[in-house]
């Protein structure tokens, strides 16, 4: 089993962040709500108490009992971690005076383990509302910066630690360092936590798990669905199934192209072409929450039939990630802003499945890791992410055969340029969207009267923030010169230049 550490959140933004700086210290960790906190076992050899959008005086979030872990494992709090240690041992905790956030500078570093190689004026990035005025006798400061007192401290006699900055950001210059101090020097962990380790136990684990019995998983084409199913592969061989179906709003040539990278990798995967079917029940329908809701139930439909004719599956394969399993039992309970698309929720309760997600303890730069270890094909790897309902979500409006040819032709220009002139890899995500206004253009010596397409292209770490990606002028002239030449039914080309937040990446 594996070491871990435990990160009992309390609902910062920060908190997915500190749990990726541990995994790129190769040390496994967990995320569990504070409501939701689970029974001490053997393997978790420290704990980190992570920050919080709330006060440790207003009593919105429960009184943590820290009794099971104090004295007994390494303990780190992190702002409001730090501030929760404070007030439950006597300490005073109270409004600052002037809201603390942003940079500041350590001005005073005690001798500390925690502290090692750490200098003097390292930038730190406070993020707090309350300060820790007057700690406990039993505590010792360890840091100071110069409107903050107690920026960390130590508890006497036990491996309890405090800072009242945030590590886990790269604005803490050294963040990285002290993360290291306490996880190697201080906790004493194995930093074992690689892609190779990972493949060998989950493939363990899934032979024990699986035995002869056969499993089905839906393919996308992305990385997440193609990596758990060759780590499924890897377990066990031919009793795994994949199911890739074309809806008709994949990108150009998309299907054939992946089917035959799915057979390269070994995998038994079976194409179904159900387009005709996905477009027609699309037909007149302009909500994108409704075009979301009838790809869905189609999904399901078609997949249903083709899942029945595998006889005796009992298994049905999910490409959940970590992100997703944390958002489902966060401080704030279940987001209500989660897509339809992203669920597949009638299918384990229709089909009498149960359920393997080989995945879902992996944030997605780990699962491309894993899939560069088990020496997956570039053409899924190196994908950047596409929407579940595809170009469904990139026709503004209704959705036509004739619309879906042209957002391919011109999507596949911009990909096929991007790859072409080196900047693929340099873009997170990136495609064409139709939008649902006509514009007046000249060719030759007529008028024209057609569609606009915007090109989108942006980069990002996760996903959850983004930047429009700055791509050359020249180049894209060059891509909607391409594009107005050769897809017919198009006389303008638009490029997005809004950044998330506020826009989100996709229109729809």
């Amino acid at each position: 089993m594996e070491e871990k550490v435990l990160i009992i959140d309390f609902g910062s933004q920060y908190t997915q962040l500190i749990a990726r700086r541990l995994r790129e210290l190769n040390v496994y960790s967990e995320i569990h709500p504070c409501t939701h906190i689970p029974v001490l076992d053997n393997q978790t050899k420290a704990v980190i108490l992570s920050g919080s959008p709330y006060s440790v005086n207003d009593g919105i979030l429960p009184d943590v009992d820290l009794s099971p872990y104090r004295g007994k494992l390494p303990l780190l709090g992190v702002c409001y971690g730090a501030q929760l240690l404070a007030k439950q041992n006597g300490g005073y905790v109270v409004p600052s005076k002037i809201r603390e956030y942003g940079r500041a500078n350590l001005k005073a570093v005690h001798n500390s383990p925690l502290l090692e190689e750490i200098p003097l004026d390292s930038q730190v990035w406070m993020s707090h509302g309350d300060t820790i005025q007057d700690i406990p006798e039993n505590f010792d400061i360890i840091a100071s910066t110069e409107s903050v007192k107690v920026a960390a401290f130590k508890i006497k006699n036990e491996d309890t630690y405090a800072i009242q900055f945030h590590p886990e950001v790269t604005h803490s210059t050294d963040g990285k360092t002290l993360l290291y101090n306490f996880i190697s020097k201080i906790a004493g962990l194995n930093q074992n936590w690689t892609p190779t380790h990972f493949i060998e136990n989950t493939t363990a684990e899934l032979k024990e798990k699986l035995g002869s019995d056969k499993v089905i998983l839906g393919l996308s084409g992305g990385v997440d669905s193609s990596v758990a199913a060759m780590l499924l592969k890897e377990a066990i061989g031919s009793n795994l199934t994949g199911i890739f179906i074309d809806n008709g709003l994949l990108r150009k040539d998309e299907f054939s192209q992946v089917l035959h990278a799915y057979r390269n990798m070994g995998i038994h995967v079976i194409g179904v072409d159900a387009r005709k079917k996905f477009l027609a029940a699309l037909a007149g329908i302009s909500d994108p929450e409704q075009k979301r809701k009838t790809i869905g139930r189609v999904f399901i439909e078609v997949f249903d039939e083709e899942a029945n004719k595998i006889e005796n599956t009992k298994w049905l394969a999910q490409g959940t990630i970590y992100p997703d399993v944390i958002e489902s039992v966060s401080v704030k309970g279940p987001s209500a802003t989660i897509k339809s698309h992203h669920n597949v929720g009638g299918l384990p309760e229709k089909m009498k499945l149960k359920i393997v997600e080989p995945l879902r303890m992996l944030f997605k730069d780990e699962v491309r890791n894993v899939g560069t270890a088990l020496g997956m094909e570039s053409v899924i790897l190196d994908r950047h992410p596409f929407p579940g309902p595809g170009l469904a979500i990139r026709i503004l409006g209704e959705i036509t055969e004739d619309k879906v040819r042209i957002l391919q032709e011109a999507d596949h220009i911009f990909i096929s340029e991007l790859k072409d002139k080196g900047h693929y890899k340099n873009v997170w995500q990136a495609g064409a969207i139709f939008l649902p206004v006509q514009s007046v253009g000249v060719m030759g010596d007529e008028r024209t009267y057609e569609h606009v397409v915007c090109l989108r292209a942006v980069t990002s770490v996760d996903g959850m923030t983004a930047d429009f990606c700055h791509l050359p002028h020249d180049f894209l002239g060059l891509v909607a010169n391409r594009i107005i030449n050769e897809v017919k039914g198009i006389n303008r080309v638009v490029y997005d230049i809004s950044s998330k937040p506020p826009a989100t990446i996709e229109w729809e």
